[in-house]
C-alpha cells in the first residue's frame, strides 16, 4: 500500500512538473519529465508485476507463515485411549507417567523432577506411532496439536523457521497441551556445512523453542520418524527429546492381542483362532493385521457368508503380504511346469532346512508374482546364527535349483529371489561381521575399492556354497518336489494340512515335531 501512495505522489510531481515547464515554453524540459516519468512507470508496473507473481507463488506452496495454521484436537470427544492400542504394554506403561505428570504436576514437582520436555517415537511405519501419541492426549484430558514435518518445508528462507514460531505460539497459549510433529526427520534431517539454508533455518528454531519452554510449561512435544539415523545430534540430545522409544512390529503374542481386538464386533466362525493367523502374519505391523482383519471381512461379505472363516483369512494374508490375484495371467504348459517345480523346489528346501511346513503353496499369478510359499513358521526370528542365514538363502535359491536339475533350465522367475539371497549375503559380510577371514569387521558402503573387491568375492563364494547344497537338496528329494508340482499344477493352491498329507503318503516326515 505504501509504494501506491509514493507512486501517486510521484504521478502528481511528474504532471505539474510538465505543466510548468510548458508554460516556460521550454520543450526540451517537457521531453525529458515525459521520459523520465515514462520509464518510471515501466519500473513500477513491473515491481507491481512480480510482486503479484511471488504472493501468488507463497499462496499457491502454502508459504505464509502467517496465515499457517495447526491442526489442533480438542480431544473431548476422542475415543481413543490405551484400552484401544494392544501389544504395547511397556510403551504403555512409560507414557503413562508422562500422563500423571500432566494431570499431577504437584506430585513430581514436591520430588523435583521436571516434565520431559520431548519424547521420539522411532521405528518402521505403521507400528501405531501417531495413534499412541493421540491416545496419550486422551488419557492426560489435553489438547493435541498435530503436525507434519513436511509442513515447515518450504523454498523460501524463513517460512519454516516462522511456521515453527506459530506452532509453538499456539501451543503456549494453551498451557496444557502435546505437539505431536510427524516425520520430523524431514525438518530434523543432520545440519550442513550451509547454515543459512531453509532447512537448517527450521531445524534451528525449533532447537530454540525445544528450550524455550518455562518452567510451569505442561507441554511435551512427541516427534515420530522411520529413521532415527538420519536425525540430527543436536535435536536426540538430553534437555530437548529426552525420551527415545522404538515402536517395532509387533512379537507373536501381541500380534495376536491385535487381532483379537480387530474382530471385536465381526462375526468370526468358530474356526478361527488368532493366535493361528498371529503365527502366520510373522513381521506384519500392526497396521497390515488391521488390514488383515479387514480384508477377511469384506471377502467373507463378497461370498454373501455369514461368518469370517478360516479361509478368507489365509486369503485376506495373501492379499496383504502379495497383492491382488492376476487372474489376465495365462500360462502355457510349459511356463506352469516351470513355475510349479520352481514353488515346489522352495517349499521341500523350507520344510528340510527349516523344520517347518508352510501355511501354503500357490501358482496363482498376483501382483508381479506367478506364485509363491506362504511359510509362516509361527515364531518371530530374534537372533539368527551363520547357519541360519546360509539356510534362508539356501530356501531362496531352491527354486532356481528346482528349475536346473529337474527341467534343465533356468528362467527370469528367480529374480526377486536373487535380490534378496545377495542383500542376506551382502549382510553377512557387511553388517555382521561373519567372514571367516574378517571376523568382527564392518564395512560401510562408502568404503575403499579394495574392501569392495573383498565383498564380492566374499558373496560370490557364499552363493556358490548355497547353490550347491540348493542342488543337492533337490536331487535328493526329486521325487517328492516332482509330486507336489504335479498337484499344483491341477490345484493351483495346495494348504499345510495337504502338504503333510503329501509327505505321509510318501513315508517321508522330514520335521521333527
Amino acid at each position: 500500500m505504501r509504494r501506491h501512495k509514493y507512486a501517486i505522489l510521484a504521478a502528481v510531481v511528474s504532471v505539474a512538473a510538465t505543466i510548468f515547464f510548458y508554460r516556460q515554453n521550454n520543450l526540451f524540459a517537457v521531453i525529458f519529465v515525459s521520459v523520465i516519468s515514462s520509464v518510471f512507470y515501466a519500473l513500477y508496473r513491473f515491481h507491481c508485476i512480480q510482486g503479484t507473481q511471488t504472493s501468488k507463488e507463497l499462496s499457491s506452496t502454502g508459504g505464509d507463515a502467517d496465515s499457517y495454521e495447526p491442526m489442533l484436537n480438542e480431544n473431548k470427544n476422542s475415543d481413543i485411549s490405551f484400552d484401544n492400542i494392544a501389544g504395547m504394554e511397556e510403551i504403555k506403561e512409560e507414557l503413562m507417567e508422562i500422563a500423571d505428570f500432566l494431570t499431577n504436576p504437584q506430585k513430581y514437582e514436591s520430588f523435583g523432577a521436571s516434565l520431559p520436555k520431548g519424547v521420539l517415537f522411532y521405528g518402521p511405519p505403521g507400528t501405531g506411532k501417531t495413534m499412541i501419541a493421540r491416545a496419550l492426549a486422551n488419557e492426560a484430558n489435553t489438547d493435541f496439536i498435530y503436525a507434519s514435518g513436511s509442513e515447515f518445508i518450504e523454498k523460501y528462507v524463513g517460512v519454516g523457521a516462522g511456521r515453527i514460531r506459530s506452532l509453538f505460539e499456539k501451543a503456549r497459549k494453551k498451557k496444557n497441551c502435546i505437539i505431536f510433529i510427524d516425520e520430523i526427520d524431514a525438518i530434523g534431517a543432520s545440519r550442513h556445512s550451509d547454515n543459512n539454508s531453509e532447512r537448517d533455518q527450521t531445524l534451528n528454531q525449533l532447537l530454540i523453542e525445544l528450550d524455550g519452554f518455562n518452567k510451569g510449561d505442561s507441554i511435551v512435544v512427541i516427534g515420530a520418524t522411520n529413521r532415527i539415523d538420519l536425525l540430527d545430534k543436536a535435536l536426540i540430545r538430553p534437555g530437548r527429546f529426552d525420551r527415545h522409544i522404538y515402536v517395532g512390529n509387533p512379537s507373536e503374542s501381541a500380534r495376536e492381542k491385535i487381532l483379537t481386538m480387530h474382530m471385536k464386533g465381526k462375526p468370526i466362525a468358530a474356526d478361527v483362532d488368532a493366535w493361528n493367523i498371529a503365527a502366520k502374519t510373522t513381521e506384519m505391523s500392526g497396521a497390515q493385521l488391521a488390514n488383515v482383519v479387514n480384508e477377511a471381512a469384506l471377502i467373507a461379505i463378497r461370498h454373501s457368508q455369514p461368518y469370517i472363516t478360516s479361509a478368507d483369512f489365509d486369503e485376506a494374508i495373501l492379499k496383504v503380504t502379495a497383492g491382488l490375484k492376476n487372474r489376465s495371467v495365462r500360462l502355457s504348459e510349459r511356463d506352469k511346469q516351470t513355475v510349479a517345480h520352481h514353488e515346489a523346489g522352495h517349499a521341500v528346501a523350507h520344510i528340510v532346512l527349516c523344520n517347518s511346513y508352510p501355511q501354503q503353496i500357490t501358482i496363482e499369478a498376483r501382483s508381479k508374482s506367478l506364485g509363491l510359499v506362504m511359510t509362516g513358521e509361527g515364531k518371530d526370528s530374534t537372533l539368527l546364527d551363520i547357519e541360519d542365514l546360509e539356510n534362508k538363502i539356501c530356501v531362496l535359491l531352491a527354486g532356481r535349483a528346482a528349475e536346473s536339475e529337474l527341467l534343465g533350465r533356468i528362467t527370469t522367475g528367480a529374480q526377486n529371489d536373487l535380490k534378496r539371497a545377495n542383500e542376506i549375503a551382502l549382510s553377512m559380510f557387511s553388517e555382521f561381521g561373519m567372514d571367516e577371514s574378517h571376523i568382527n569387521k564392518i564395512i560401510d558402503s562408502g568404503s575403499s575399492d579394495h574392501y569392495k573387491n573383498i565383498s564380492e568375492h566374499y558373496v560370490q563364494k557364499l552363493l556358490d556354497k548355497c547353490y550347491d547344497k540348493s542342488c543337492r537338496l533337490v536331487r535328493e528329494n526329486k521325487y517328492i518336489i516332482t509330486s507336489i508340482a504335479k498337484i499344483l499344477i491341477d490345484k493351483k493352491t495346495i494348504n499345510r494340512t495337504e502338504i503333510k498329507q503329501i509327505f505321509e503318503k510318501e513315508s517321508l516326515n522330514p520335521i521333527a515335531e
